[in-house]
């Protein structure tokens, strides 16, 4: 055994969680069992040792009928750490049932950033009444980073920070650090500011405890640094904390001044809830949270079924143009949903590729041609590949030429079409200032529907298959 292995009845034990680190559903009923036979000393027990995050994912797995027994037996259990990782939906659902006070007790225990997601959905009422319960400096904060738009670095940022002046020594900076009761704990820099608050510079820890004490701060900032205007949007922060590797950086105001910071923690919430939200946005699923109400989850989904309906029609009425050719060669109807279908996964292939690429600035009017024209050359490549294959095939089953032939063509034609809808309908979105995640599927759907029927149908048509049939 070596020096750092425990004996066996030493050894830590870790039950509550399986091999992907999420709850077992076991320890999930045993905590729900004790609740349920009134034992809340045994359930507070068995959730102590849980991280808050953890915490929150218990209460997440529960069923919403049990929710309030179980919060009810763990009791403080229940903090602001606990709430400010909960899922939105269920986290709203808790609020309600909460007093004002035991809010305000948990929103001043965070920082302004993670209170302020607490609060912000809540009903105006509710809002008063919360922050009227707050301390002073605790109200002031919070209802700044309201006035902020909703999903911006205002909201986002964290007031609690650490700013002093450039013509401070290192030595001043330690003893202020050392001396501060009242600072922030949490932070990896040092921001340097001007006489009017102004960020000239930013000064890792790291140089500060290896830097002489007498060295002025001036020499040892680094004055380049990535500023965050306060109305940014928060996708286009986490963007720049992505392209430029920072773990902090400076929030300013209109006039440049000093008002917060954004750390490496909240965005990569962010990251995780941007790309979540454009790929369920494309299925036309909403939030696709399980938490959601049903109802709400019903109309929205339903919303974007009933516009796939109209799409629908709008690509029979195409096939309604031609019912006497199918009436004549029967075998049209069977082989013209390939068409359609196989240009549809094509745009999809294509649309995703072209959202991502706005959504992570890397499409930009200096690159669009560019980008038209590769997915072109894909498309052409692509569907002249579908198209032979799907030829020979067609002429090993049904050995008619011409048929086979025109299968070819439409399946080269509507990957074409496919893979310029894919660019230029979430460019044009972009461009209207429409979130192209949205609304593009439907259109880059519908587009290969109709043109895959109407080349392929209509090929049928020109070149008299239906008659030689």
């Amino acid at each position: 055994m070596s020096d750092t292995q425990l004996p066996d009845a030493e050894m830590p034990e870790d039950s509550e969680f399986d091999e992907d680190d999420r709850l077992k559903p076991e320890y999930v009923r045993a905590v729900l069992d004790a609740v349920e036979q009134g034992d809340a000393e045994g359930a507070r027990e068995r959730v102590e040792p849980l991280h808050p995050a953890d915490i929150a994912d218990l209460i997440e797995l529960t069923p919403a009928e049990q929710r309030p027994a179980l919060i009810d037996a763990i009791g403080e259990l229940v903090d602001g750490d606990v709430l400010s990782e909960m899922n939105d939906w269920v986290r709203e659902a808790l609020i309600e049932s909460l007093d004002p006070h035991q809010l305000a007790g948990m929103a001043a225990e965070l920082e302004t950033d993670d209170a302020v997601a607490i609060i912000e959905d809540m009903e105006a009422a509710g809002q008063q009444a919360v922050l009227r319960a707050l301390d002073p400096d605790d109200r002031a904060a919070i209802e700044e980073a309201l006035r902020y738009p909703e999903e911006s670095a205002g909201r986002l940022m964290q007031r609690d920070l650490i700013a002093v002046p450039e013509h401070w020594t290192v030595g001043d900076v330690i003893d202020y650090l050392r001396a501060g009761e009242d600072l922030t704990t949490d932070f990896w820099e040092v921001f340097v500011v001007d006489p009017a608050h102004r960020p000239i510079g930013t000064c890792h820890l790291s140089w500060i405890l290896r830097t002489p004490r007498m060295v002025p701060v001036g020499d040892v900032m680094k004055r380049e640094q990535t500023l965050i205007p306060v109305d940014m949007d928060q996708e286009e922060v986490a963007l720049r904390f992505q392209k430029y590797a920072l773990i902090s950086a400076a929030v300013i105001d209109d006039d440049g001044r000093l008002v917060g910071m954004i750390t490496a923690d909240d965005v990569v919430h962010i990251i995780s809830q941007e790309a979540g939200e454009d790929a369920l946005l494309l299925s036309g699923a909403g939030e696709g949270d399980i938490n959601r109400p049903y109802l709400l989850t019903v109309r929205t989904r339903l919303s974007w079924l009933v516009v796939n309906l109209g799409t629908a029609i709008l690509a029979a009425s195409v096939v309604g143009l031609f019912q006497d050719e199918i009436a004549a060669f029967a075998l049209l109807a069977v082989l013209m949903p390939i068409v359609s279908g196989m240009g549809g996964n094509a745009g999809t292939q294509t649309l995703a590729v072209v959202v991502r690429a706005l959504a992570t600035n890397q499409l930009a009017s200096s690159n669009t041609w560019w980008m038209i024209v590769r997915e072109l050359r894909i498309a052409a490549a692509n569907g002249a590949a579908l198209g032979m294959l799907i030829g020979a095939g067609s002429y090993l089953l049904y050995h008619n030429p011409l048929l086979s032939a025109v299968f070819a063509a439409a399946m080269v034609i509507n990957s074409l079409v496919a893979g310029m809808g894919g660019v230029l309908v979430p460019i044009t979105l972009e461009r209207l200032r429409i979130d192209p995640a949205v609304s593009s599927a439907v259109f880059v759907t519908t587009l290969t529907d109709v043109m895959g029927f109407f080349s392929f149908l209509g090929l049928a048509t020109v070149t008299g298959l239906a008659t030689a049939g």
